[in-house]
């Protein structure tokens, strides 16, 4: 009877060893690692704020030097910073798409069509009204609200106020945005896509099965508001945002939704295949990142396509739809 119990003994002891064993093996690499990621993301954001900083005080002198012109007529530099720099951003990238959208060329950036065969090129009188529709809703939908917002950011904290963000509150801000532009871009984007708001509203923006840049303002003047605006301006608000914030924050916000939209799966720059997904299938992929996608299953679909497969960043000049192309029995 000593014998069996011994054994067992021997056996339970053996299986504590190894489990406390593989413990130890799992919080040494997850410690290694996690101390590998802190060493490198302090060095890059070090560098990135010597950048931010140019040796302390470049920026800081160069925005006061801003408040001292426009002293008296803060709102003037507000409007600026907030309407007037992320419009330029983004109709000077829409511009050097427009060129490839209406003539294919260069071929070295129309290789790179997600959709081969559609918009080869664009039909004009249909690029002309989504034209229309963008400066209109610029015009006469996101002027008055960024308007209307900054008295609130006044109140709040004044967004000209003297001193700048430090880098590391930019980005931490930014990180604020972006999860709250996720969560009210994918609701608000799926509600539109209920029945009983689909076809009088969110329709007209999927006019473009094949979207363009450009196309990506192109909406009924109530979605501009509740999916393209909204989510950009909460977290600003939220935050009680410096302009230096709101600015980079609205441009990037505006360059980020025109590579969504563009067509091409370029070099470097963030892959546009999720969205233009949706725009193929309507029923799939509603967010910005993807995070609510995948929580709520909405990216079942796109996650069997070999769209997925070319989900990623080009680090090459290949174009993926050459490396990993559609099906030849049918399209993905």
């Amino acid at each position: 009877m000593a014998k069996p119990q011994l054994t067992s003994l021997l056996k339970i002891q053996k299986l504590e060893g190894y489990i406390w064993g593989s413990m130890r093996r799992t919080a040494f690499i997850l410690g290694s690692g996690l101390l590998s990621f802190v060493a490198f993301w302090n060095s890059v954001t070090w560098h990135l704020q010597r950048f931010w900083g140019a040796s302390g005080y470049f920026w800081q002198a160069q925005w006061e030097r801003l408040l001292t012109t426009f002293e008296g007529k803060e709102w003037i530099l507000f409007f600026i910073g907030a309407i007037q720099v992320p419009c330029l951003f983004f109709w000077s990238f829409n511009g050097l798409l427009l060129v490839v959208d209406t003539t294919g060329k260069p071929n070295f950036i129309s290789r790179y069509r997600i959709q081969v065969g559609k918009n080869e090129p664009v039909d004009p009188v249909k690029l002309r009204q989504s034209i229309r529709t963008v400066l209109f809703n610029q015009c006469m939908v996101s002027f008055p609200m960024v308007v209307f917002l900054y008295p609130f950011l006044k109140w709040w904290g004044d967004p000209c106020r003297r001193e700048l963000p430090t880098f590391h509150w930019f980005l931490l801000e930014l990180a604020i945005f972006t999860l709250i532009e996720e969560v009210l871009f994918y609701y608000s984007h799926r509600l539109l896509h209920h029945p009983t708001f689909y076809k009088k509203i969110h329709k007209k923006h999927h006019e473009w099965t094949a979207p363009i840049g450009v196309i990506s303002l192109y909406a009924h003047p109530i979605e501009h508001v509740v999916s393209n605006m909204l989510p950009a301006i909460v977290g600003p608000l939220v935050m009680g945002s410096h302009l230096s914030s709101i600015t980079m924050w609205f441009s990037l916000a505006l360059i980020i939704t025109t590579i969504s939209h563009c067509g091409y799966h370029l070099p470097f720059l963030p892959s546009p295949e999720f969205h233009d997904y949706h725009h193929l299938k309507f029923n799939q992929c509603y967010g910005v990142l993807g995070v609510l996608d995948h929580l709520h299953g909405t990216d079942i679909m796109f996650k069997q396509t070999k769209a997925y497969e070319r989900h990623v960043l080009l680090l090459g000049f290949t174009p993926l739809s050459e490396s990993i192309p559609d099906s030849p029995k049918r399209m993905q």
